[in-house]
């Protein structure tokens, strides 16, 4: 496989999610709607395929994990890490509630079912393997194998963030075209300066620890709300 054919990895997150939300709901008999609340364990699966999948692709093209995202130790300073993981915590936050406030007409708005409750003891598994997960997925892949794989400068950051925004529009899976829209507009902006910055600086590592951070802040409300599910019917009530 040669090193440029890598960015065609970039869609395989999308599909597998609706793929395994599809055809998980038949196999339930249930509404997509109805097994939205699975996203943080669907998501799990799709990031250890997703790791799996970027190893593999590295071998191919006679490289490693961490030569594909060009990490290298002691590269990345204290300082630097606290701003990009401050940065992507603001503009992260900002981007979901503008998109909310397009879409949906208020401010701010999040996703309710993105703090559903779960079965606890999935929820406590998820509080460590989400974070662990999903920087090494998500930031392997649209930084490793898309930003590294484009040569001209503009679509090296254009096509990886727009993949890199658009996976969230199916996570979950609903048929919604206005839900669709707003997941993707809450993260384009977010992932656009992600893939700007790796582009720039070739270091993962701030990207990815700030990523980490987003994600245990995710799956300690799923956490939440599964120990006491009263406390996420008196978020839906606000």
């Amino acid at each position: 496989m040669n090193s440029s054919k890598l960015k065609y990895l970039l869609p395989i997150r999308s599909i597998l999610f609706v793929g395994i939300f599809v055809v998980g709901s038949l196999i339930v008999g249930k509404e997509l709607n109805e097994i939205s609340n699975w996203w943080s364990i669907v998501a799990t699966v799709v990031n250890i395929v997703t790791i799996i999948l970027i190893i593999f692709a590295a071998k191919r093209v006679k490289s490693s994990y961490a030569e594909l995202i060009n990490y290298k130790k002691k590269k990345s300073k204290a300082k630097q890490i606290v701003l990009i993981s401050l940065l992507i915590l603001l503009v992260g936050t900002s981007g979901m509630y503008l998109a909310g406030f397009i879409c949906y007409g208020k401010f701010p708005y999040a996703a309710p079912m993105m703090i559903a409750p779960i079965p606890l003891v999935l929820a406590i598994l998820n509080f460590f393997v989400l974070p662990l997960t999903t920087p090494f997925a998500e930031d392997g892949l649209y930084l490793g194998c898309g930003v590294n794989s484009i040569k001209n400068k503009h679509l090296a950051i254009l096509v990886p963030a727009f993949f890199y925004a658009v996976q969230h529009s199916f996570i979950p899976t609903l048929l919604d075209g206005k839900y669709v829209i707003y997941r993707f507009l809450s993260f384009f902006p977010l992932t656009i300066i992600l893939c700007w910055y790796y582009r720039e600086k070739k270091n993962p590592v701030p990207i990815m620890v700030g990523h980490a951070l987003i994600e245990i802040a995710s799956v300690v409300m799923i956490l939440m709300t599964s120990i006491s599910p009263d406390i996420y019917q008196m978020m839906l009530d606000m």
